[in-house]
């Protein structure tokens, strides 16, 4: 699920995060921000990296924004060409509850030895939880994923994404979640 944030909209959008999202990434982020040097080299990456964050989608046209929970897996089934992600968001905010979960294959790029940009693109499927809201919904998603590893197994990630779900301006939103990653080795 992905916000929409677009020039001034931007600031009028940011206060309405409950301050304790903001602490819980605050509280995850300070202790992995130790010096990105002083990881280990990448020789053998991580089987299965488990994303656990908040998320908020902002609507391009006339909706409230909705903010909630994400929990994701991804696998690298091809080293440096494919990830392939699975994941399930929470939204309940302000407006009819939802839970969406989507398939994302993406391409990674390798910034620094623990900085990892990716992007990608793949079907989401959200169904509404709320009578009275349309049962269900396909999107296309577009996204980004920005992964910084400051110890081996342990660090934290920033998704945004883009969702299409028709060619009418009220079928698109911008999301963005952010979080903790846990890269599970001993899955090999």
């Amino acid at each position: 699920m992905a916000p929409t944030i677009v020039g001034p909209r931007l600031l009028a959008v940011l206060p309405d995060v409950s301050c304790h999202v903001w602490l819980a990434l605050l509280i995850t982020a300070c202790p992995l921000t130790r010096s990105l040097h002083a990881q280990e080299p990448k020789g053998t990456d991580h089987t299965v990296v488990l994303e656990i964050g908040g998320a908020g989608e902002w609507p391009l046209q006339g909706e409230r924004p909705n903010y909630g929970g994400t929990l994701a897996a991804e696998a690298t089934p091809i080293e440096h060409w494919l990830e392939v992600e699975a994941g399930v968001t929470l939204l309940g905010t302000n407006r009819p509850h939802e839970i969406a979960a989507d398939f994302i294959l993406k391409k990674p790029f390798e910034i620094a030895s623990a900085v990892e940009l990716m992007a990608g693109v793949g079907p989401e499927l959200s169904w509404s939880l709320t009578r009275g809201s349309p049962a269900r919904r396909v999107a296309t998603e577009f996204a980004l994923d920005l992964m910084i590893w400051p110890t081996k197994n342990v660090g934290w990630y920033l998704e945004p994404t883009y969702d299409l779900t028709s060619f009418r301006a009220s079928g698109r939103s911008l999301a963005l979640a952010a979080g903790l990653i846990v890269g599970l080795p001993w899955l090999r």
